[in-house]
């Protein structure tokens, strides 16, 4: 059941699923926390956690922040979420937008994390960031709706391995959920995505400041987070561990969700 709580002036949605020692998971840009439900929570609930999704401002129920807001706000709304909700510390797991929020948040308030698991992360803007976070923002500004069809080549090649469009029954499969995805992004998305652009740290060695036990996992064909992207975090942060899944891209959890739940179990649980 969807439940909320109020976090510095706005309202943030979230769904509590099993019991044991608290995990959060923090979703990508203009996605909902549901998107979770799919694989990850029934994997760690049956690993015997605490799962926490929510949905970041700008989308789903929480406050949509049509005003916009800044890469701090996420991070801070992450924090009093965990304070709050899981009564912290817990573990933190996030993809691309997301896990830079959680990275962000580990290095500023390590009391509030103890397991680290960052999917699809990275430490410094580059140019395929730039373009898609800009094209979003463009979307909307001009109010164009993308037909269905261009929706849902546009997030496959975006978002998806190569391997997952071989098979044409999958590939079909991909497109017509993709093809689901909002024909304008909306102000709260466009907010997400300007957001994206900034929070940086001068450097990557700044994440040499994290001191929770961290996992990287990287998705072999992705485009918008690639690989040697996450390495340079994982690089960074002492004894950090990684891996990287193939026949995966950006969507890397959902395309391949026993490789990555495996993963995310053994470390989470102490492996």
């Amino acid at each position: 059941m969807t439940e909320t709580i109020e976090l510095g002036g706005i309202t943030l949605a979230y769904e509590e699923f099993g019991s044991g020692d608290p995990v959060v998971l923090a979703m990508g840009a203009g996605s909902p926390g549901r998107v979770w439900r799919a694989h990850q929570v029934p994997a760690l609930v049956a690993a015997g956690l605490r799962v926490i999704v929510f949905d970041a401002r700008g989308v789903g129920g929480s406050s949509p922040c049509p005003e916009g807001f800044t890469f701090d706000d996420l991070t801070d709304d992450l924090a009093g979420l965990i304070e709050k909700v899981a009564q912290g510390p817990a573990h933190v797991v996030g993809t691309s937008l997301g896990a830079r929020v959680a990275q962000q948040l580990a290095l500023h308030r390590p009391d509030l994390v103890n397991r680290l698991a960052l999917l699809a992360t990275r430490g410094r803007p580059d140019a395929a960031l730039t373009v898609f976070s800009q094209a979003q923002i463009a979307l909307h500004d001009h109010n164009v709706a993308l037909p269905t069809e261009a929706r849902a080549a546009l997030g496959a090649l975006a978002n998806l391995s190569p391997a997952s469009l071989r098979d044409e029954i999958e590939a079909e499969d991909w497109l017509a959920i993709l093809g689901m995805t909002p024909a304008t992004p909306s102000a709260g998305v466009r907010a997400q995505f300007a957001a994206a652009l900034t929070g940086f740290p001068p450097s990557v060695s700044a994440f040499a400041g994290i001191t929770a036990p961290t996992l990287v996992v990287s998705f072999a064909d992705d485009r918008l987070s690639p690989p040697e992207l996450g390495a340079e975090i994982a690089d960074a942060i002492p004894g950090a561990r990684s891996e990287v899944v193939p026949d995966t891209g950006h969507f890397g959890y959902l395309e391949r969700p026993a490789e990555v739940n495996r993963i995310l179990v053994d470390f989470l649980t102490g492996g």
